[in-house]
């Protein structure tokens, strides 16, 4: 079947052929399906991650909060604007 979405080859080394049996005795209908797990266990892995995804998207915003106005007054109200006429275009 082709397809435009990229494709990915993963050598069934040791550590992943446990992966994949570890997901064949939870998912026992797709036991013989190992390209079958591994998507499973793609998605498994990334709903896993989500949690921690987001704990550091939260903690940048609170960063980001932080930090907020500590430059202001730094700057000149026409600054942007001196600063692009120094630039030829």
């Amino acid at each position: 079947m082709t397809t435009t979405l990229a494709r990915h080859t993963v050598t069934e080394t040791p550590d992943v052929a446990a992966a994949l049996d570890v997901a064949a005795d939870l998912w026992p209908e797709q036991a013989d399906r190992r390209g079958l797990l591994a998507r499973r266990l793609i998605l498994a892995g990334a709903e896993a991650l989500e949690p921690e995804r987001e704990a550091k998207m939260a903690a940048r915003r609170r960063l980001v909060d932080e930090i907020a106005g500590c430059f202001t007054g730094v700057y000149g109200p026409d600054e942007a604007a001196r600063l692009k006429d120094e630039w030829p275009e």
